[in-house]
């Protein structure tokens, strides 16, 4: 039985959605049962060009996807013990055979990896990358009566979905907060509902609270039938307009709070109402750039390839909907104004938002926040078409 769902083989990292040109090269791969071995093929057949790679083990199996400015310099570094990250040597540890693929540029290695990513999800990756902060994503879900809770994996039918944020304490500390002030449940799954307007069906000695948070005003109660399903849901909705952008009374409610504390030299209350109040801002800020990007990456992205060409990014809502060739000739430029009509005239429907998405657009904004004059260089849609009709013949686009 453990067969039927075991991990597969690794052939090959399989179809680029972005590729430019028909076709998937095959990756380049060099093997080795010791460290020295696998340096020694990297260091003769690896050249400095910008691509993505993976690490196999004795298996055959893909357990781990990076990508590279310069594919040279990354691979060599896992073999330098004395400054590589600890997580580094332990892939390398694990690895039989490297296998890397071109890409024309350090953003076309960014989009790939991710890409590979989601489709394999290797076992290193999954526990985390070496120099990278794990991400999760917010969930307000998990019927009868949602709550909020943070998680890798978002599973369906949730009521809101946020992300992705940095995990770690900030993120966990704003999840529990934002619980307790919408006074939602954080109990586990196993835990029985009984909203009010179903008392009848349990016997009164059994609707007793699950836990304390009832009792100090920092839950409804929904476990116990001490609040109804309506009156329980429209907290649910004042989280997710919270979440959404929709409405700031937390803050400034804590805000107010944390004043009055100080004032009152309640200093105790009031640090931990400054806590509450750091972690709330911090979540929020990262929501606001990720809906920003959303609201405002409406764009094509010209980004200057390895050889000296370009490829143009679409970039739509936030997250890059599809790559081509700069246009270098009348035919070209036909089709790719086709292309950029099809891609951007599409009716957006945010109901069917995927979490690979949401990746794209966090991967898309890291990457302006860090290169901000690329952002210099982006061209709006309608400059573009305007542009390509007009562009010389055997003249690539050039921003300004």
């Amino acid at each position: 039985m453990g067969a039927l769902f075991g991990r597969q083989p690794f052939t090959g990292f399989g179809k680029n959605r972005l590729a430019t040109s028909a076709g998937a090269a095959a990756p380049v791969q060099v093997q080795g049962s010791r460290s020295t071995q696998l340096r020694a093929r990297v260091r003769q057949e690896c050249p400095q060009r910008p691509g993505i790679y993976g690490m196999l083990d004795a298996r055959g199996e893909l357990i781990y996807v990076g990508k590279a400015k310069n594919l040279r310099c990354r691979l060599l570094s896992y073999f330098r013990k004395k400054s590589r990250d600890p997580k580094a040597g332990r892939i390398l540890r694990h690895t039989r055979t490297i296998c890397w693929e071109y890409v024309p540029s350090e953003f076309a290695a960014l989009l790939r990896e991710l890409e590979l990513i989601q489709r394999w999800r290797p076992e290193f990756n999954v526990q985390g990358q070496p120099g990278r902060r794990p991400r999760t994503f917010l969930c307000l879900g998990r019927r009868p009566a949602p709550y909020l809770f943070l998680t890798r994996k978002p599973p369906r039918g949730l009521v809101g979905l946020w992300g992705p944020i940095i995990a770690g304490p900030q993120s966990r500390q704003a999840a529990r907060w934002l619980n307790d002030w919408y006074r939602l449940r954080d109990c586990p799954q196993a835990q029985t509902m009984a909203f009010a307007d179903q008392a009848k069906l349990f016997a009164e000695d059994e609707r007793a609270a699950g836990c304390l948070r009832y009792e100090i005003g920092t839950c409804l109660g929904p476990c116990a039938a001490l609040c109804s399903r309506s009156s329980y849901t429209v907290q649910v909705q004042a989280a997710r307009a919270f979440l959404d952008g929709a409405d700031s009374a937390v803050l400034t409610s804590l805000e107010a709070q944390m004043q009055q504390a100080a004032t009152e030299l309640a200093f105790e209350r009031a640090a931990v109402l400054h806590e509450k109040l750091k972690a709330l801002g911090w979540v929020t800020k990262q929501l606001a750039r990720l809906r920003q990007a959303r609201e405002q990456f409406n764009f094509i992205y010209p980004a200057t390839d390895h050889g000296g060409g370009q490829t143009w990014y679409l970039i739509r809502r936030g997250y890059v909907a599809a790559a081509l060739p700069a246009p270098l000739d009348a035919e070209e430029r036909e089709r790719a104004a086709l292309t950029v009509r099809a891609v951007f005239e599409k009716k957006h429907s945010t109901a069917t938002r995927q979490v690979e998405e949401m990746e794209g657009v966090s991967l898309v904004l890291g990457w302006f926040c860090r290169h901000p004059a690329e952002l210099k260089r982006v061209v709006a849609v309608a400059d573009c078409l305007g542009a390509a009709e007009a562009i010389p013949v055997g003249q690539a686009f050039q921003p300004d």
